[in-house]
């Protein structure tokens, strides 16, 4: 049996469940509501109400991976240590949040946000002023970044992790300050990892829904929200996948630039 073969049952799952429905997509994109060949779904959504939403998609995902960059890299950084001996314990506990359904999660960030959640009635019992904090963005923010820094750490501790430190113990035999080795070799030799976190945690969060529906009350409203208002409540498959199919170009554009700053997956892009 050849080799190849082995990626048989791999090759007919992306076809059935990605190819396909990709070409569904795109067909809807293209036609109206009686099957018709039309360009007038990208006309629909070339509106300001569109770009307003959709510009408001790409702050907050953009705010939210720069959040889990600036936390989940330094995390990672400590886990793979050689001098921390409970690394392992704290990767599981990192994992333990992402066995919990999704939504189970976001539920349990609403317990704390609330009006009368936890963190107002820990500030009220200290004679302290209750926040408004459901309908805002930065419980949204807050939620995106809680759901999904997971995504940011484990890709960059495994690249951490593989790291000849060698180059490291040299670049400190030359003189190098801490600052120096980090700035100039650490980072460098990890941007396979910064750039899959990075992927990872944008295209989920320029697309979500469910945090923004459930932290905002409904407030904050993105293109994950607008896709699925089209495809549930509106019934019309044909403008949500247009909708779908600009956020997929677009997400595929950011990847192929972020691809660019270390393209042969090797660490070392940014010098």
């Amino acid at each position: 049996m050849k080799r190849s073969w082995y990626a048989a049952p791999y090759g007919l799952w992306m076809v059935l469940f990605t190819v396909v429905p990709l070409l569904f997509v795109l067909y809807y994109a293209f036609t109206d509501q009686s099957g018709a060949f039309t360009v007038n779904n990208f006309v629909k959504i070339a509106s300001p109400m569109y770009g307003l939403v959709l510009w408001d998609s790409l702050r907050l995902a953009f705010f939210c991976t720069l959040l889990c960059l600036l936390i989940g890299y330094p995390t990672a950084y400590f886990l793979a240590s050689r001098d921390f001996s409970n690394a392992q314990t704290l990767v599981v506990l990192i994992l333990v949040p992402m066995w919990m359904n999704f939504l189970l999660r976001t539920y349990a960030m609403m317990t704390l946000f609330e009006n009368n959640g936890v963190i107002n009635t820990l500030l009220e019992s200290l004679g302290l002023q209750r926040i408004q904090m459901i309908g805002t963005e930065g419980a949204v923010l807050v939620g995106m970044v809680y759901n999904f820094l997971p995504f940011m750490v484990l890709p960059v501790y495994t690249v951490l992790k593989k790291m000849d430190y060698s180059v490291i113990e040299a670049a400190e035999d030359l003189g190098a300050s801490p600052v120096r080795v980090v700035s100039r070799v650490v980072l460098p030799m990890s941007i396979p990892g910064v750039v899959s976190g990075i992927t990872m945690v944008f295209m989920p969060a320029v697309t979500t829904f469910a945090i923004s529906r459930m932290l905002s009350s409904g407030m904050i409203y993105l293109v994950g929200d607008m896709i699925e208002d089209y495809f549930i409540a509106m019934n019309n498959r044909n403008v949500g996948s247009t909708i779908s199919l600009v956020m997929l170009v677009l997400i595929i554009l950011s990847i192929g630039l972020l691809r660019k700053v270390d393209p042969d997956n090797s660490g070392g892009g940014l010098w």
